[in-house]
């Protein structure tokens, strides 16, 4: 089936690089002769008609961008399979006959659902987390990475000048890579994840400072992810109280928080964008629908939605552990 005219929307969090991704589908898919309708506001745009014609020019000027110029919410009223339907009633009023869905899982479910009544849909991953288990690499991460590693390095002067330990809180509800990435960056002596949290605790973050503090050293960076502050210890402030009453070392909390979502996409994210966008449009060019691309040792590579949406997201304990041998 060659389609005449797709969508493209951004659901979920923002992440940097889908505007990028946002104009790779644009100006392939005009190459190829089809027609683009920009969504806006992710699924409520289907639900609320809040859609207009994109051309060459609507995506100039937007690759070097944050946030996304489509706007972007969660939509609980698309949940329901009638949200669904009144979804694919607005598609049928307007021509759109595919959509490329720019988000994380939660938008991959909705692309699911209305490729499963009829619109066919291709899932672009964009997330700074970098949460999904069915490709290596999402939009978002290295810039979320490249803005916590500059705040961290920011607050180590200050830890140093005053011999204090910084708790960062770094975002990753549901994954730890931007707490391992950025700890190794900024040289944590200590990173608390989700997934290595059954034997590296705080009291393990604690050891580390007491032994480092007999090697003459006197601050400290202690990188948490998000997700491991919502299980036992729900709060950095507390971790931080924790190792200041176990170590003596006056220790304060920091949470950086929405910050990371923000700001200039880095080369990384634009070109890894661009890939990706360009993909999924070829994709719906040739008449396919119900899938997911994404990366797997930098190639791209393209899954059944729910194929991709059963792929376990694999935490990188080989680079965990050179992050624990070289913190010292």
């Amino acid at each position: 089936m060659i389609m005449k005219t797709i969508g493209v929307l951004t659901s979920g969090g923002d992440a940097p690089g889908m505007n990028a991704a946002i104009r790779a589908v644009t100006r392939t898919a005009l190459s190829k002769g089809m027609n683009v309708k920009g969504i806006a506001k992710g699924f409520n745009g289907l639900l609320e008609g809040n859609i207009r014609d994109f051309d060459m020019r609507s995506v100039s000027n937007i690759v070097e961008r944050g946030g996304t110029i489509l706007y972007t919410a969660r939509c609980p009223a698309f949940v329901p399979i009638e949200g669904v339907r009144k979804g694919v009633k607005t598609c049928e009023e307007v021509g759109i006959e595919g959509i490329v869905v720019i988000g994380g899982d939660g938008s991959f479910r909705g692309a699911r659902d209305l490729s499963n009544e009829g619109i066919p849909c291709i899932g672009v991953p964009a997330t700074i987390d970098n949460d999904i288990g069915s490709t290596g690499y999402t939009i978002g991460f290295d810039t979320a990475i490249n803005t916590g590693m500059e705040l961290i390095d920011k607050l180590r002067d200050t830890a140093q000048s005053h011999d204090r330990c910084s708790v960062v809180e770094v975002m990753g509800r549901r994954a730890g890579d931007i707490a391992l990435h950025t700890g190794i960056a900024c040289g944590a002596t200590s990173i608390l994840t989700m997934e290595t949290s059954e034997y590296y605790t705080v009291e393990h973050a604690i050891e580390r400072i007491l032994k480092t503090k007999t090697g003459n050293k006197h601050h400290f960076i202690v990188v948490v992810s998000e997700g491991y502050t919502a299980g036992k210890y729900t709060d950095a402030n507390q971790i931080a109280k924790q190792i200041q009453d176990a170590t003596g070392v006056e220790t304060r909390a920091t949470i950086l928080g929405h910050v990371q979502r923000g700001g200039t996409p880095t080369v990384h994210d634009r070109v890894a964008a661009s890939r990706l966008g360009h993909r999924a449009a070829e994709l719906l060019s040739q008449g396919m629908g119900n899938r997911v691309v994404g990366f797997s040792k930098n190639a791209i590579f393209d899954y059944e939605i729910n194929e991709a949406l059963e792929m376990p997201k694999v935490f990188n304990k080989e680079l965990f552990q050179v992050a624990e041998t070289i913190s010292f």
